[in-house]
């Protein structure tokens, strides 16, 4: 009331205020109702945004990083943002650091509507748009960092990506003439270290970031295209380059305005379609004549037309040989490696003959033809061989994965199939059963249109669920149960895998370049292990195991260090806890100290659950040990 009239006043104290009440965490109660009360007033009174102006400016520099905090999340928008904490950032150094440097590269826990209400605020004036650009460069070589790639977690590097997708969005086309160079170079930098990541949504991320840095960098040139799945985590991306046109500022929650951003593309979409559909039915209205003289034509003559034969497939392994080796015809190839599998199951002293032959033949074959399935057909043959002979197979592919002119997805094709025979030789089930539950496709058909035939069924469930029993028998016949095949072969799958990991060859060094195809072997150690819990080797291979994961324990790689972790629960699980103290009793307790220190200050957050699920399962080790009798 007195700034109109002429008359000075401070608003010096209400700024301590509102700073103390922040710094002791009640951003939301006092926030909460100013903000949305000053937005309106700032609306369109010049004298009420000085006046908020000089509120954030009057906050002492030890308060300002949480009243900032507050006025970012609970602000409308952007444009209430500027209006309300004017050029605090240029007249500020604390507050630039806050804005620029804090909330965007130090911490990583905010909403992407945070995160747009940030960007967006340094875009709006152009005092402020010089730190925008100098906010995406850093951005920029923080994404490209090789260490920050390794070191960072997961959810900051998503963080990281969002913010520079944001940035982009509010560049101009002069502004990212001015910085091209340097962008392509980050840029550049940046999709080597992220496709050099072992894990799925890092390469992913580094895709994403790199296709919309091209499209921007190189408005008439080619552009980089990758092939990646969609998702809801791309279309959210992708969608943040598409800067969203200022409108009134409505409070509302930052996820409540993503999901009316989202619900909004369909009708969007489907708008876009109806024009479409229109005009295309005006031509077929106006084609009527036209169409009726197609009814003229004379049907074409296939009176003569005979059925083509379908290509009988090989009826003996030695042929199948022969067909995969040497045959030129297409047909009898593609029906040969569809029958494989069937044949070897069905004559197994047949596949002994030649067992090492075939697998070799297996491991080397290639596509001849557009063949549905082809991969898969090929590792359940693989899996079938190395199942009916098991200790040859396993010994020629265990020796081959650390032989020469091998390509990457060679040598993760041989462990996968170790993996997936291993699975099926250590199942409850033998004879019959167990060869149709291990290798029956995960194919779930769908029901039939009449829903009156499932009425029972859900009646059934509905009652099921609703009752209770004190015993039950039996419901069905369960399968004979038979040994664990894999046991007795449990160390020719294991052992001769860790003889040469630390030995790099000229086209494959696993402790280099290759830690994809480490990380895929330390996994298979583990499934390894813990297949062969009851097995008469179990303990030498627990001890041989943890002595390997010792010796990489510190790798730069977070899913090879995932992959070490779920060797220590498995031998914390198959191998018996006393023969584990009998022998590894001083690198047991070390690797307790290393898993404390893993649950404290690894990045990744899978290694550090997995951290502390072995800790929790040394404990319940102990406890046992304590309670057993002597």
């Amino acid at each position: 009331a007195s700034l109109p009239g002429g008359s000075d006043c401070s608003v010096a104290f209400v700024s301590h205020v509102v700073g103390k009440a922040c710094v002791h965490g009640r951003q939301k109660e006092i926030l909460g109702v100013l903000v949305p009360q000053l937005t309106e007033l700032t609306r369109s009174d010049c004298i009420w945004q000085r006046i908020c102006w000089r509120l954030v400016e009057g906050v002492p520099d030890r308060w300002m990083e949480a009243v900032l905090l507050g006025f970012v999340q609970s602000a409308s928008g952007a444009d209430a943002l500027s209006r309300l904490l004017g050029n605090v950032v240029v007249k500020n150094k604390k507050a630039q650091f806050v804005m620029t440097q804090k909330l965007l590269l130090l911490q990583y826990g905010y909403t992407t509507a945070v995160l747009q209400n940030v960007l967006g605020y340094l875009s709006l004036d152009n005092l402020r748009r010089a730190l925008l650009i100098k906010v995406l460069q850093e951005l920029l070589e923080t994404w490209g960092s090789s260490s920050a790639v390794r070191h960072s977690p997961v959810e900051q590097q998503q963080y990281i990506s969002k913010a520079i997708l944001i940035c982009l969005s509010h560049l101009k086309e002069p502004e990212i003439e001015s910085c091209r160079q340097e962008l392509l170079t980050n840029m550049m930098a940046g999709v080597k270290c992220h496709l050099d990541s072992s894990l799925p949504q890092i390469r992913r991320l580094g895709m994403i970031v790199a296709e919309s840095l091209s499209v921007k960098i190189n408005t008439d040139g080619p552009v980089l295209k990758f092939q990646y799945e969609e998702d809801d985590e791309t279309r959210e991306l992708k969608s943040l380059l598409v800067r969203a046109p200022p409108g009134r500022d409505v409070p509302s929650p930052p996820h409540d305005r993503n999901e009316r951003a989202d619900a909004a593309l369909p009708g969007e979409l489907e708008g876009a379609e109806k024009p479409q559909t229109a005009a295309q039915v005006v031509p077929d209205e106006e084609s009527d004549a036209e169409l009726d003289s197609d009814d003229e034509l004379v049907p074409y003559d296939m009176s003569e037309d005979k059925e083509l034969k379908s290509t009988k497939a090989p009826v003996y392994i030695r042929d199948c040989i022969e067909v995969l080796t040497t045959s030129d015809d297409v047909d009898k190839w593609n029906a040969t490696i569809k029958a494989l599998e069937g044949l070897i199951r069905k004559n197994p002293a047949a596949t002994r003959e030649v067992s090492v032959e075939l697998a070799k033949i297996l491991l080397h074959v290639e596509e001849k033809s557009c063949i549905e399935g082809f991969a898969v057909l090929r590792q359940k043959a693989q899996v079938a061989v190395l199942t009916t002979d098991p200790i040859p197979v396993a010994q020629f592919l265990t020796s081959q994965f650390y032989s020469l002119n091998y390509s990457l997805r060679q040598r993760m094709d041989i462990l996968d199939v170790l993996v997936l025979a291993a699975q099926e030789m250590s199942s409850k089930f033998c004879g019959k059963n167990k060869q149709s539950n291990a290798q029956k496709p995960c194919i779930q058909l769908l029901p039939e249109s009449d829903s009156s035939k499932d009425w029972r069924k859900v009646v059934d469930e509905r009652i099921k669920s609703k009752t209770r029993r004190f015993a039950k028998g039996r419901s069905q016949a369960e399968p004979d149960s038979g040994p664990n095949e894999f046991n007795s072969v449990a160390g020719h799958f294991f052992f001769p895998l860790l003889q040469n990991f630390d030995r790099p060859l000229s086209t494959f060094d696993l402790l280099g370049e290759d830690h994809f195809v480490l990380g895929r072997l330390v996994h298979t150690l583990a499934i390894l292990m813990y297949l062969a819990a009851n097995a008469a080797a179990v303990t030498p291979m627990g001890k041989v195991l943890l002595e390997f994961v010792w010796a990489l324990r510190f790798h730069i790689d977070s899913y090879v260090r995932q992959g070490l972790l779920s060797c220590i629960s498995s031998i914390l699980l198959s191998v018996p806890a006393a023969h584990l103290l009998e022998d590894v009793a001083e690198l047991l307790v070390e690797t307790r100290c290393w898993l404390a220190d893993v649950v404290e200050k690894d990045p990744d957050g899978d290694c550090r659950r997995l951290a502390l699920q072995n800790l929790l399962l040394m404990e319940n080790l102990k406890k046992k040990l304590e309670t057993a009798p002597s």
